[in-house]
């Protein structure tokens, strides 16, 4: 099956709306996204700080969509990571697929959100009111991304 794939590293935010529709327009059977947000996990979080390498995050982000595509029958994929400074509840990221069956439409997501939680080439810096930190990729991150080895 051949599928759209739809990647976009931004620093603006974007229109779940109009993405999600835009996968329904494929007369998929199921589409299924999901949106990350901003925690402020800790307490106290003013902002996060997302930087990556351009043209080597797209190109990592479009491989990881291409290989979701070549496991599962999908008819589309969309993956959408913002970069630069985030504020605690913006919109992040967004993962959606579109399948003429849900099961596939739900396992390539979850495919895609474990990959990108733990792997994706971006480094993460959560700025509070005590100072500034990195974030690394949690045991539980490469624990769920194992399962898909």
């Amino acid at each position: 099956m051949h599928s759209d794939l739809r990647v976009s590293v931004q620093a603006h935010d974007f229109d779940l709306a109009a993405e999600a529709a835009r996968l329904e327009a494929t007369g998929a059977g199921a589409v299924v996204t999901f949106t990350g947000l901003v925690r402020d996990v800790a307490g106290g979080l003013r902002h996060m700080e997302l930087e990556h390498y351009p043209g080597m995050t797209e190109k990592a982000l479009a491989a990881i969509a291409a290989e979701a595509a070549e496991r599962w029958p999908l008819d589309a994929v969309t993956v959408i990571h913002r970069h630069g400074r985030l504020a605690p509840g913006a919109r992040i990221m967004m993962v959606a697929t579109a399948s003429r069956h849900r099961a596939a439409a739900f396992q390539a997501a979850d495919f895609l959100m474990d990959y990108l939680k733990s792997r994706a080439p971006f480094w993460k810096r959560e700025v509070t009111g005590q100072g500034a930190g990195w974030v690394a990729a949690t045991d539980e991150d490469e624990a769920a991304l194992d399962r898909w080895s």
